[in-house]
């Protein structure tokens, strides 16, 4: 019998009126009458030794195991039954019988104590059955919730079941129409490849040709820098003039070195000096450089008016490449909208597997026998103490966040249902959550009682980084007894 059921049959019988006291030695419950009779010897319960009858509840502890004095404090290792009709029978230890102290609520610890003691079972037994009656109504109106969330999810289930079929479906269409757009991609991509190569080829042969024009007007123009007597000739002594010429960085460009940069020869004309510019021309100073330098350097004490200056042209821009002729860019924004449908095709083909994995991971959960707790799935829910939030995602992780600001704790990740052999969806165990201070990873354990709401309702830190949470949910709530006991039956309480 569970114990809704048990609590179920105390509450009917209780309901039927005052049992009726069955009479037997006090201190002895209703289950070891028939060890007790009066007419027969009493024989010690651990079968130690049998004695007359009239020396049980005599004050004098003849039984090892105390059963010879049920009523009284004589033995030291005895035990008294309290009755306590109309409110729950229990027994207490043979010390705390005529002690001063009520124990039992009927009173018949202190019987000769001289004790005040009121007879409290019928008040206590009436606060208990309006005790049990609420949890069994709840317990009734928790199970018809759980009828309702098991029908909702096993619809949901054939509902998700149906989508992942169709979805697995759209995805193959979808697979092929990634792969044709693929082959559209890549067709269109070849000749997009080869336009932008020939444009290329020619931007670099232009450049090539525009830098070689470049070099000769630097070339003609340092010549005519060189040849200061202006007599179409640029001599040793001409160029000894541009120190910074000098090949071994001696701060001097000797008459013989002079003479090697020129192959040898005391002059060259504009011809000849085309052998001798590849020599000097990534070291070659310009004289015009040079004065404007010196113009700027005794300028620069002068305070000088801000002027407006139009942007020059720099390297980068000359060097820019023009825009794609139009059928070049024919074929490049081909090439685009080809990459974009395939792009576009393969983010919805990606989309789709995220969410068919999605489903399906939820569909491998095991949300109990009749998939009644899947209304949790996706759920979060939150306590607020003084100092904390605790939030339960189940199925998913537990954590921790300080009330008054601060980052979040995990407190464990969802691990396996780890209830009882006979009911192992009463208990949630997260593990791995954040690490304690030279201690285990955090872990939680959630215990799930019946009632008519989902909520979390304690939580508490029973081992260091080991934490306990309360959360009630219909989904446990176990089917109501069906008891309807005879009025003649008698249950002691």
């Amino acid at each position: 019998m569970t114990c809704l059921h048990l609590l179920l049959t105390l509450v009917f019988a209780v309901s039927l009126g005052t049992p009726v006291e069955i009479q037997r030695p006090r201190g002895v419950p209703l289950t070891k009458k028939q060890f007790y009779e009066e007419s027969k010897p009493f024989t010690c319960l651990d079968g130690s030794r049998t004695i007359p009858f009239d020396r049980v509840n005599d004050d004098y502890c003849d039984c090892k195991d105390g059963s010879d004095e049920p009523g009284t404090a004589a033995c030291p290792n005895g035990s008294f039954h309290c009755t306590n009709a109309g409110y729950r029978p229990m027994f207490i230890p043979s010390s705390r019988i005529n002690d001063g102290i009520c124990d039992c609520c009927d009173t018949t610890d202190e019987y000769n104590s001289g004790a005040k003691c009121e007879n409290t079972c019928k008040e206590l037994g009436r606060k208990e059955r309006e005790v049990l009656q609420k949890m069994a109504e709840i317990t009734k109106e928790g199970f018809l919730l759980k009828q309702q969330l098991i029908e909702e999810a096993k619809k949901g289930q054939q509902e998700k079941q149906s989508k992942v079929t169709d979805m697995q479906e759209n995805k193959k269409q979808l697979d092929e129409k990634v792969e044709a757009l693929r082959t559209v991609k890549e067709t269109a991509e070849q000749p997009e490849k080869e336009a932008k190569e020939r444009h290329l080829k020619a931007w670099e042969e232009q450049k090539a040709a525009i830098r070689l024009e470049k070099d000769k007007a630097k070339m003609a123009e340092t010549f005519l820098e060189l040849d200061d007597n202006e007599d179409g000739f640029v001599s040793v002594s001409e160029l000894q003039s541009h120190a910074e010429l000098d090949p071994d960085a001696d701060g001097t460009l000797t008459e013989i070195e002079a003479q090697g940069l020129m192959g040898g020869a005391e002059q060259v004309d504009t011809s000849t000096f085309e052998s001798v510019w590849p020599k000097i021309k990534d070291k070659y100073h310009s004289e015009v450089s040079r004065e404007e330098a010196d113009i700027s350097l005794c300028l620069c004490v002068v305070q000088a008016q801000p002027t407006i200056k139009t942007p020059e042209k720099t390297h980068e821009d000359e060097e820019a490449m023009p825009p794609y002729d139009a059928d070049t860019q024919a074929l490049i924004d081909a090439a685009q909208k080809a990459r974009d449908d395939f792009e576009e095709a393969e983010k919805a083909l990606r989309e789709m597997d995220d969410q068919i994995r999605n489903i399906e991971k939820e569909l491998s959960f095991d949300f109990g026998p009749d998939a009644e707790f899947t209304y949790l799935y996706s759920q979060c829910y939150e306590l607020t103490t003084s100092e904390y939030i605790y939030r339960l995602c189940p199925f998913n992780r537990v954590s921790q966040k300080p009330k008054y600001g601060g980052s979040e704790t995990n407190l464990g990740t969802w691990g396996s249902w780890s209830g009882p052999e006979n009911n192992k969806y009463l208990l949630m165990k997260y593990e791995q959550g954040t690490g304690c201070w030279q201690g285990p990873n955090r872990s939680t354990t959630v215990k799930l009682t019946c009632g008519k709401e989902t909520v979390v309702t304690s939580t508490s830190e029973p081992s260091r980084c080991e934490y306990l949470m309360e959360f009630t949910t219909p989904a446990v709530c176990q089917e109501p007894a069906n008891i309807d006991p005879s009025p003649h039956d008698h249950v002691e309480l």
